[in-house]
């Protein structure tokens, strides 16, 4: 029953909140749990659907706005067949990019509500409906950053996170993998087979997901109880379980340094993500050409496995900082290399980081919290990936080692389940630390590019000292530490100068200074120039 109503005009009148990234939230309406119920065959890529979707209102509230693709000229998107509650009608209409559902003067404040929404289409995106590698057909949701409402009904933010259950019925050959437990398999008539996963900690759904294939399965061991699984092609068996077992080894670094494992299991999925790989909620994708048999996606795993705790556990509250997920994993799988092949490892990764910033910076200067950034996939750059981690580094050795640890600790716990910004995680390294850290975030993260120092030195025959002067040619001036190795007849010496203005001056009772290396142990983003 399509009713044509008054929805979209009336969306929320007084309740909806902007962001920096543009997506309107909604403050009256928290979504609860998904129950998605999706029938998948081999004849066509037309899916059926049935969204079962409970929410709480707190407050005044009319409508209930979803973000779900409509069907479109080329026959791709969804149609909305119906939306119900308790069994009766309920108005909705559906615009290209939105449902509206009415609510109505009826709900009371703090309710609790359920609707089914049936629908059907073709996925434009989102779920990957294709074959693999191999020739065999499968069928894989890949929802990052805001892709899944190309098929299901849902808030596609991670602001509003939420449980979710998946009901896949899909032909009996195929096996099917998602988030949380698999707590029902059961053939059904017509040679299909219907498969039931539930994940009971809410997630956003960017990381929410299943894939359906013909899989090989093994488990790889467990660690703290949470089981690690390994699903590849069986054509490529062997070689899947080997490289896969690999995911243990991170899994157990960052439960010892960040806390207990935050879902049900660890499974890892050779997949047709776009992605190289995509850090789904206890269900990482990896692209489907990361099984080699030769053992080389160690690093890959790492950072997605790191990805558990930040940007799936604790996700990033505004699109603008997803450097809190991005750069949180590629520091934290740097650190992971460090913990099993030693400080020279560490330093390696962040020279090589470092450079990858600075040439990235000369193509395209811009800030790691870049608010006038609106194609969200252009988020996925040095600056929040590489410049992010570097940003991490930085603060590692701005407060000490124990600190940083301890505050990475109380993050992931403050905010467990739950969503933050950057000011959130600057209080809490604050908080551990006791150092006030307004400029270092300021500096690092909110304004483009870092320092471009020029290093000269001028030596004096009569004191036999040597003045070295360090000059910032760049426009904005940065404060910050940084260490001098300098080679001189009477052997090596290290200085520490604290730079905060255009130039600044140290003299050093060295007479003749053979060589300066700046920032030797590799701490400090910055380039030097002539």
């Amino acid at each position: 029953m399509k009713q044509l109503v008054r929805i979209l005009p009336l969306i929320f009148l007084s309740v909806s909140l902007h962001a920096s990234d543009g997506y309107t939230r909604f403050r009256n309406i928290d979504i609860l749990h998904y129950e998605f119920d999706i029938k998948l065959n081999d004849t066509t890529d037309i899916i059926e659907g049935n969204a079962f979707i409970t929410f709480r209102v707190s407050g005044k509230c009319d409508s209930l706005i979803l973000d779900l693709y409509a069907s479109d000229s080329q026959g791709n998107g969804m149609n909305v067949l119906s939306v119900t509650s308790r069994g009766k009608d309920i108005g909705w209409k559906q615009g290209s990019s939105k449902l509206g559902i009415v609510l109505g003067d009826r709900i009371a404040s703090s309710d609790t509500l359920e609707f089914m929404i049936r629908y059907r289409g073709k996925p434009k995106d989102g779920l990957i409906i294709s074959r693999n590698k191999y020739g065999d057909r499968t069928f894989f949701a890949d929802h990052w950053p805001d892709r899944a409402h190309n098929y299901l009904p849902c808030i596609d933010h991670p602001y509003d996170k939420a449980t979710v259950e998946f009901i896949i019925t899909a032909p009996e050959k195929y096996n099917v993998v998602a988030n949380g437990n698999l707590v029902e398999q059961s053939s059904i008539q017509g040679n299909m087979k219907m498969t039931r996963w539930n994940e009971n900690v809410p997630i956003p759904v960017k990381v929410m997901t299943f894939g359906v294939a013909r899989f090989a399965v093994e488990n790889s061991g467990d660690y703290q109880g949470i089981p690690v699984w390994a699903w590849v092609y069986p054509q490529n068996r062997s070689e899947g379980f080997s490289d896969y077992s690999a995911a243990l080894r991170p899994l157990k670094f960052y439960c010892d340094i960040l806390g207990k494992y935050p879902f049900e299991k660890l499974a890892n999925v050779q997949s047709k993500t776009i992605y190289g790989g995509l850090e789904n909620a206890g269900a990482v994708f990896y692209s489907e050409n990361s099984v080699t048999g030769k053992g080389r996606s160690e690093g890959l795993m790492a950072h997605e496995i790191a990805h558990q705790w930040f940007g799936d556990c604790v996700s990033e509250a505004d699109w603008h900082h997803i450097w809190l997920s991005e750069g949180f994993a590629t520091y934290l799988t740097s650190m992971y290399m460090e913990s099993v092949y030693g400080k020279e490892k560490l330093a390696a990764d962040m020279a090589g980081t470092r450079e990858l910033v600075l040439k990235s910076y000369a193509k395209k200067p811009g800030p790691v919290i870049d608010t006038t950034i609106t194609n969200l996939m252009d988020l996925l750059s040095v600056n929040s990936y590489q410049k992010g981690a570097w940003v991490l580094h930085m603060l590692r050795n701005e407060i000490g080692n124990e600190s940083f640890l301890k505050g990475l600790r109380l993050f992931f716990d403050r905010y467990r389940n739950s969503n933050a910004l950057t000011d959130d995680f600057k209080h809490v390294m604050e908080e551990v630390s006791g150092k006030e850290l307004t400029v270092f975030f300021r500096q690092w993260l909110w304004v483009p590019g870092q320092p471009e120092l020029k290093i000269s030195t001028k030596r004096s025959d009569r004191s036999g000292t040597t003045e070295i002067k360090i000059e910032q040619k760049q426009k904005y001036l940065f404060d910050f530490s940084l260490d001098l190795l300098l080679s001189s007849a009477n052997g090596e010496h290290r200085e520490k100068v604290h730079v905060t203005e255009r130039v600044t001056t140290v003299k050093v009772p060295y007479a003749e200074i053979k060589e300066i290396i700046p920032d030797p142990d590799v701490k400090l983003l910055f380039s030097k120039v002539e």
